[in-house]
C-alpha cells in the first residue's frame, strides 16, 4: 500500500483547509515537496514520482491563487478541482502512454518484467481504475454541490472512488499474473 503515500499531501491539505484554505494549500505544497525531496534523495526515479510531481504543481497553482485572492470563489470548489486535477493526471499519463502507476510498479517488480506488454497493460488498467475513481469523485462532488446534497453523500463518493481503485490495484496484478502463468503452462496429455 506504499502507493497511498502519494496522497498524504492531499489529506494534509484537506485537514488544514477546514480551518483556512490558504494554509491548506501551503500545507499540501510543503508536505508534497518534503515527500518528493525524500524520494529523490533515496534515488527514486522521476517516472515513479509522477503523482507527487503533479501534486506539487497543483498546490503551487492553488496556493498562488489562495494567497493572491483569499476570497476567491475557488475556495469553495477546491474539492472538485483537486479531483479534476488528479483525474487529468491519470488520463493524461494514459494519453501519452506512460501510465502514472508504471514507475511505481517498477519499484516493486524485477527489471526483467518491465518491457513485457503484459506489465504495461496491467498498469494501463490500474491507472484507468484510478482515473475513473478520481473522475467519479470529482463529478459526484460537483453534483453534490449543485444540489446541496448532505455531507454523507460526498463522503460516500470519496470512499467509493478511492477504495475501489485501491482494491483493484491490490487484486488485479496477481490475477493478471496467474492468467499469464496459466497461459504459459505446458499442455500435458491426460492419462487414459
Amino acid at each position: 500500500m506504499g502507493y497511498l503515500r502519494g496522497f498524504i499531501p492531499w489529506i494534509v491539505a484537506g485537514v488544514v483547509s477546514s480551518f483556512d484554505w490558504r494554509w491548506g494549500a501551503i500545507a499540501g505544497l510543503v508536505s508534497g515537496l518534503l515527500l518528493l525531496l525524500q524520494d529523490r534523495l533515496r534515488g527514486v526515479g522521476l517516472d515513479a514520482l509522477i503523482l507527487e510531481i503533479s501534486t506539487v504543481a497543483y498546490f503551487v497553482v492553488v496556493g498562488a491563487a489562495a494567497v493572491a485572492d483569499p476570497g476567491s470563489a475557488l475556495a469553495d470548489h477546491t474539492d472538485v478541482v483537486s479531483f479534476g486535477w488528479l483525474a487529468a493526471t491519470a488520463w493524461g499519463t494514459l494519453a501519452i502512454r506512460r501510465p502514472f502507476t508504471l514507475g511505481i510498479a517498477k519499484r516493486q517488480t524485477p527489471p526483467e518484467y518491465w518491457d513485457m506488454p503484459e506489465f504495461v497493460r496491467v498498469n494501463n488498467h490500474i491507472t484507468s481504475a484510478w482515473g475513473a475513481g478520481f473522475t467519479f469523485i470529482g463529478i459526484s462532488l460537483a453534483v453534490c454541490g449543485a444540489v446541496d446534497a448532505p455531507a454523507w453523500v460526498g463522503i460516500a463518493a470519496h470512499v467509493a472512488g478511492l477504495v475501489g481503485p485501491a482494491v483493484f490495484t491490490k487484486v488485479y496484478p496477481a490475477r493478471a499474473q496467474a492468467r499469464l502463468l496459466a497461459a504459459q503452462a505446458p499442455v500435458t496429455a491426460v492419462p487414459r
